[in-house]
């Protein structure tokens, strides 16, 4: 090894231990001191006619945010923008059909001319299903990956050059933590979801290559009940992983959002799921076969 490769193996290292001590930091610093101000800025929501979009357009209004939503349910949108209204903030909806790039495109630039700039993104909309593999009808899977991922991809070109130009913005989506573990019977929406991660970890790379400050945050729930994807069919009040309302992972979400958080697990234990699977993956199976199983979760029961 020569000199030069020396050097900058060890300002590499020194990097790498002033980041460990600045994020230990950050863990004694109050909450208050961390959360940016949201407050006026524009804030579109996709999924938002319902269930988790839905809590998160309300706890975005609750700070100032002037909330679009996106949804393919028009009456879930008024009852969303009413909600809002009522409480005193500001909310405009659109029909949009998030497996139509055009539409997306369009419903943008009709954004951009009666809202205004969007600086704030929140990919939310997804759709679940939970079967065999083999049973699942090809739409339905190609419907999975066109709604809970590819549709990002769409919504992020839309929004991403404004946001590039003013250097100044942030783009949430919503994963899980079936992103960074499969579960059987949910092969296409862990596909989805390990999908998401990797857009997000590449996006949030090239940005900084970039010298960009525009921020990416992705969320990883663990089961939520009564998200609009009717998940509480399947993880039923038999299990005994406590069933987390989607009003929790919304005000996680903001605060994370807020905080600048390039990843957060809700509830903050599943963060140990991550940890063993970087660590033990081939160990993982016997002892995710063990928590289902002990949890009663009754994957492959109500799945067909």
């Amino acid at each position: 090894m020569d000199f030069l490769q020396i050097i900058v193996t060890l300002l590499g290292v020194i990097m790498f231990l002033v980041k460990i001590v600045w994020e230990l930091i950050k863990i004694f610093i109050p909450l208050k001191y961390k959360m940016k101000e949201i407050s006026g800025e524009i804030a579109l929501v996709t999924g938002g006619a319902g269930g988790l979009g839905r809590s998160i357009a309300i706890e975005l209004s609750k700070h100032g945010a002037i909330v679009v939503i996106w949804d393919i349910n028009e009456k879930g949108i008024k009852e969303t923008i009413k909600l809002i209204e009522d409480a005193g903030g500001i909310c405009y909806g659109y029909v949009c059909n998030l497996i139509n790039r055009e539409e997306i495109y369009e419903r943008a630039t009709q954004l951009k001319k009666e809202v205004g700039k969007v600086t704030i993104l929140i990919n939310n909309a997804g759709v679940f299903n939970c079967q065999k593999f083999q049973n699942i009808p090809d739409n339905k899977l190609l419907e999975t990956m066109q709604v809970n991922i590819i549709s990002q991809f769409w919504t992020t070109k839309a929004f991403l050059p404004e946001m590039i130009e003013c250097n100044k913005g942030h783009i949430v989506s919503i994963a899980s933590i079936c992103g960074y573990r499969g579960c059987p019977y949910l092969a296409d929406y862990c596909s989805s979801k390990y999908g998401i991660l990797g857009f997000y970890e590449a996006l949030e790379m090239e940005l900084y290559f970039e010298g960009s400050k525009i921020n990416t945050t992705v969320v990883c729930p663990a089961f939520i009940i009564d998200t609009g994807m009717n998940a509480e069919k399947y993880i039923t009040s038999r299990t005994m992983i406590p069933n987390m309302g989607h009003e929790e992972v919304a005000r996680q979400t903001i605060i994370g959002m807020r905080c600048n958080k390039r990843n957060i697990s809700v509830p903050g234990y599943t963060l140990i799921i991550r940890i063993i699977n970087s660590i033990f993956p081939w160990a993982f199976y016997p002892i995710f076969t063990f928590f289902i199983k002990f949890m009663r979760i009754p994957f492959g029961k109500n799945c067909d």
